[in-house]
């Protein structure tokens, strides 16, 4: 049960990727309140491409907005009404180059649920191929192909800080009996695999 009372919304800034709206609001304590929510334009997808021999792709880049370097799973976005899977085949084969015979999906994630609406679909590529990247011209890209269990120590050591990728390893981690010596046909639990 919704404990928020929303009296009234508007829109105050859009633009192509997001919008902010402000919403008068009785707080769960009674309290009149202002909740300022952005608004994704977008459906986020993250993918974590598995090769055979138990290796992923990761993706390296400068995030202007926490002004830091990023190594990140694949990830990116499509429009609302789209599908999920569709962009992120799209999203893998522009940034790496990469395109999967197998897909699984592994869940979702809300990024940052107190003030962002976004939700992020997260994949598990498999039965990979390389072709040639296809990135957007500002996006300046490293990758990387590495172990996953170097990629889960990534993520515990504090160099993976990115929650879609966060959420994405751990998720492919739980289904694994083991990394070391992963089988894509026998160490994933069965999950829904979409072709």
């Amino acid at each position: 049960m919704n404990p928020w009372k929303t009296l009234s919304s508007s829109q105050i800034y859009t633009n192509p990727w997001f919008s902010v709206r402000e919403d008068r609001v009785i707080a769960p304590d009674g309290r009149p309140d202002i909740y300022h929510v952005v608004s994704a334009a977008r459906v986020a997808v993250g993918i974590v491409p598995l090769w055979d021999d138990g290796s992923v792709t990761l993706v390296g880049q400068y995030r202007y907005p926490v002004q830091e370097y990023s190594w990140e799973i694949p990830e990116g976005g499509g429009d609302v009404d789209s599908e999920p899977l569709e962009s992120a085949k799209r999203e893998l084969r522009e940034e790496t180059g990469i395109i999967a015979e197998t897909w699984q999906y592994l869940g979702r994630v809300h990024t940052s649920n107190c003030f962002l609406d976004e939700v992020s679909h997260l994949f598990v590529a498999t039965n990979l191929r390389q072709g040639p990247a296809d990135p957007s011209p500002e996006e300046i890209l490293r990758v990387q192909r590495l172990p996953f269990q170097e990629a889960i120590t990534m993520v515990k050591d504090g160099v993976i800080t990115d929650a879609i990728s966060i959420a994405a390893i751990f998720h492919l981690m739980s289904r694994m009996t083991t990394v070391a010596e992963y089988a894509p046909s026998s160490k994933l639990c069965s999950s829904e695999v979409n072709k």
